[in-house]
């Protein structure tokens, strides 16, 4: 069984023994993702511990949306409840790369590319160096921001 799953049933019952309402229903939500996720598709499987940092990662992000989406509309209250839920899901996902290190794990990655091609990558492999880089990222930095810093490079 995923080490982070019981970690997270462990903290939601000291959650609910210590009466904190904001944690445990944070909590209680991931868990219900996780098992949402563990049933979805033809077969029920366990998800391993990466798998449970992926659906973290996509509940935190949703509630990064949300809370940007109400503070453009002039609601703080819910857009600061919302920011609050995605530092509580932030506990458990792994550090964040800074800019400097992703870059550094980006140039590694075109760097493979070109050895595995023989020549440089243009902008028609950069699905190989995000591929790569990703997969060197492994949850510790946002899709997006990975695409922004390997198309900046390959074109550059």
């Amino acid at each position: 069984m995923a080490e982070l799953k019981e970690k997270l049933r462990a903290d939601l019952s000291a959650a609910m023994k210590q009466r904190d309402t904001a944690v445990t229903g944070v909590l209680r939500m991931a868990l219900a993702a996780v098992g949402k996720e563990e049933v979805s598709g033809k077969q029920q499987r366990e998800l391993s511990d990466d798998e449970v940092l992926k659906v973290l990662s996509k509940e935190a992000k949703k509630r990064d949306e949300a809370s940007e989406a109400f503070r453009s509309a002039g609601r703080d209250e819910q857009a600061d409840s919302e920011a609050s839920e995605a530092e509580i899901l932030r506990r458990y996902l792994p550090q964040q790369l800074s800019d400097d290190e992703l870059s550094s794990l980006v140039t590694k990655a075109i760097a493979e590319v070109e050895a595995e091609l023989g020549e440089r990558p243009g902008m028609k492999q950069m699905g190989q160096v995000m591929k790569a880089a990703n997969a060197k990222a492994a949850g510790r930095a946002e899709g997006g921001k990975v695409a922004g810093i390997v198309k900046a490079q390959l074109q550059g």
